[in-house]
């Protein structure tokens, strides 16, 4: 009788493993069978770039800071021997905000070589005379590293991540002194 139970049970359970087996290649198959159109994900970095207000030179305010258009920035990403493997620079909107789409970028090593490790950015120029010294306001001159903020943008054959980073600032090249200020 016990003999009888222990074949029984046995006998299930291979019958139940070779259905679990048998069903799991059925779903492979499928699935190699099925068409699919692979979505590009690209990487994107936004940001704003200011003109810091003489009234807080020296500090990391943005109290009183206005926006820069057409000043330029650049991204730089450097793999995890530290070579540079992607630079493109990128121009802000009149309100000062720019949007890097950065098109080609590849990671060698998908976890040392994660935007958010491997890149960073920095202040290129800003078209204002009267403002265009580079600041280190978040690490604008020597790369502003990226923040996740868990931002997509999808479409039907399209998806990017979107980082953030900054903001960055330029400084007037010239602040009346203290007393003289308005």
């Amino acid at each position: 009788m016990a003999y009888t139970k222990l074949t029984i049970m046995l006998s299930s359970l291979i019958l139940l493993q070779l259905a679990s087996i048998s069903s799991a290649s059925a779903a492979e198959e499928n699935a190699h069978n099925k068409t699919v159109i692979p979505r590009a994900t690209e990487v994107v970095v936004e940001g704003m770039v200011y003109c810091q207000s003489c009234k807080y030179f020296g500090t990391w305010s943005l109290a009183e800071a206005k926006p820069i258009g057409a000043a330029k920035v650049s991204v730089v990403c450097k793999n995890y021997k530290n070579r540079v493997t992607y630079y493109k620079t990128f121009q802000t909107t009149e309100g000062g905000y720019f949007y890097a789409e950065l098109k080609g970028f590849e990671m060698s090593h998908p976890i040392l070589d994660h935007p958010l490790h491997a890149c960073g950015i920095k202040l290129v120029s800003s078209p204002l005379e009267g403002c265009n010294l580079l600041s280190n306001i978040n690490y604008g001159m020597y790369g502003a590293p990226l923040r996740y903020e868990d931002k997509r943008l999808s479409g039907k054959e399209y998806e990017a991540v979107v980082y953030a980073a900054g903001p960055l600032a330029f400084r007037p090249s010239y602040c009346p002194p203290e007393g003289t200020r308005a």
